[in-house]
């Protein structure tokens, strides 16, 4: 099963933007926003993350991005004449 990679860390040092910022701005705590920019959530808040959206004004792919799984190599597994 693939994941999603959660990309704000990246996008907020790109666009030069302060956790403090993001903290006063979209009512979230140090300890939320760390977890998301630290890709540490398993479980994500959907209304925050529009919060944080909003104050950035970019989109939810700006912010998340999925990764598949890599393809199981096929093992060929030659037994000869059994």
């Amino acid at each position: 099963m693939g994941r999603i990679i959660i990309t704000l860390e990246d996008y907020r040092v790109k666009h030069s933007i302060s956790k403090y910022s993001i903290i006063k701005n979209c009512d979230v705590s140090a300890t939320q926003l760390n977890s998301y920019c630290n890709n540490k959530v398993t479980r994500v808040d959907l209304p925050v993350l529009a919060r944080i959206c909003d104050y950035l004004e970019c989109s939810i792919s700006d912010l998340l991005r999925y990764e598949p799984d890599e393809p199981e190599k096929d093992i060929d597994h030659d037994f000869g004449d059994l």
